[in-house]
């Protein structure tokens, strides 16, 4: 299933998209799509309605994150070997953990709203794991069975703020706007293997971003594992698995960084399409 939720900040409204591409409307069978959809028994009461029988809704209008909900917003740093190497670092021993705040998450193609004084904003197409059965000290052979599905996350990035600004990647990560997440969430059971998805990222048209999920360092099943040793993971919560090379940090010969009035246009094999357009900064687009 695809999974989706449309309409203003405040007024999201539920919904999944069929098999050809219509959006169906979820709401007369429940309010929200929340972390309790998620788990094995809200997504097989989904797989049972007659999708065909659900409304159709012509009109989406804004398109807002997939699910409410979600509690934590980890991710994974210097995931990619092909990534680590455009960097210049070597690979991790261990998965580099850091968070963006909840604030950061909104919708696919919501605006992204520089901070002020942002020189180093960067893009970063990622794999979005999110989990639908608690996970606390899990198998890496069982860690697949926790997740309820996968989504395309763009994990903005000001690189002056996490690289250059006393340490801790946090505060270069959790920026307002800083976390577009969907358009929809695929439950896993359709995405299949998600170690064999293509990606890409598009920046005004030009295309620097080109990668797959086969060159993550530490896999999916391992990455839920291991976080799990260190917090216990909800229905809801959301992983961000790292990038592949071509952030704009790493151009040669000299980095490319976001400035308003850009485009960004980024997918992910199965998983939809995102469009943001940067913005300066301007607290109404970010509360509107």
């Amino acid at each position: 299933m695809k999974l989706m939720r449309h309409g203003p900040k405040g007024q999201e409204k539920p919904a999944l998209v069929d098999r050809q591409g219509r959006v169906r409307d979820l709401s007369g069978e429940l309010a929200d799509i929340s972390a309790a959809t998620l788990t094995p028994q809200g997504l097989q009461r989904l797989r049972a309605l007659n999708v065909d029988a659900l409304p159709v809704v012509a009109q989406p209008g804004r398109i807002a994150p997939p699910w409410a909900g979600c509690e934590k917003f980890v991710c994974i740093g210097l995931n990619y070997a092909d990534h680590a190497a455009e960097s210049g670092l070597p690979l991790p021993k261990e998965p580099i953990v850091f968070m963006k705040p909840i604030s950061a998450r909104v919708g696919p193609n919501d605006p992204v709203v520089l901070p002020q004084g942002s020189v180093k904003s960067d893009w970063e197409v990622e794999l979005g794991v999110v989990i639908g059965a608690k996970a606390r000290y899990v198998s890496e052979a069982d860690a697949l069975q926790h997740v309820a599905g996968y989504c395309v996350v763009n994990d903005v990035s000001e690189r002056e703020y996490q690289i250059e600004r006393g340490g801790t990647w946090d505060k270069g990560k959790g920026c307002d706007t800083f976390g577009p997440v969907g358009p929809w969430l695929v439950t896993a059971d359709e995405v299949g293997d998600p170690q064999a998805l293509d990606m890409w990222l598009d920046v005004n048209g030009r295309r620097f971003q080109t990668g797959n999920t086969r060159t993550m360092i530490f896999g999916v099943a391992q990455l839920v594992s291991y976080v799990s040793r260190f917090m216990t993971l909800y229905p809801g919560d959301l992983i961000s698995t790292g990038t592949p090379p071509g952030v704009g940090m790493g151009v040669k010969p000299e980095s490319v960084f976001l400035k308003p009035g850009d485009t960004m246009h980024l997918s992910i094999q199965g998983l939809g399409e995102q469009v943001q357009a940067v913005h300066a900064w301007d607290p109404a687009l970010i509360d509107g």
